[in-house]
């Protein structure tokens, strides 16, 4: 508990968002991403279909990269109806992640789209 309470969770917040904003943008330049789900206000998490590969093809190959993310429907079926997807892959992010997290994780999944393609 005190750990926790000595937590700036403003600060948290706000470093949380700067990773998704940073993660949208990074995204951008790998063809064929499409990101679901682009609310305003969310939570650090970014899904999304890569149009050349399934989800789980997508994380096995990026494992191999040591990067982790999850491919499933997340049990959100009615969502992924809604999508028109089977599946999506699905990267999050903390306090303890860093920007260069994220240029890893777009060097591995530029990695799998050149496996795939």
């Amino acid at each position: 508990m005190d750990y926790l309470e000595s937590l700036d969770f403003d600060a948290i917040t706000a470093h949380e968002a700067d990773l998704l904003a940073y993660t949208t943008e990074a995204m951008q330049q790998i063809p064929g991403i499409r990101p679901i789900g682009t609310a305003a206000h969310k939570a650090a998490v970014f899904s999304f279909v890569l149009e050349c590969a399934h989800p789980h093809d997508i994380g096995t190959i990026i494992d191999s990269r040591g990067v982790a993310i999850r491919a499933g429907h997340h049990c959100a079926q009615p969502l992924m109806e809604r999508f028109g997807v089977a599946a999506t892959a699905r990267a999050s992010f903390g306090m303890y992640n860093k920007k260069e997290d994220i240029d890893v994780l777009v060097d591995a999944l530029l990695y799998a789209k050149e496996i795939f393609s």
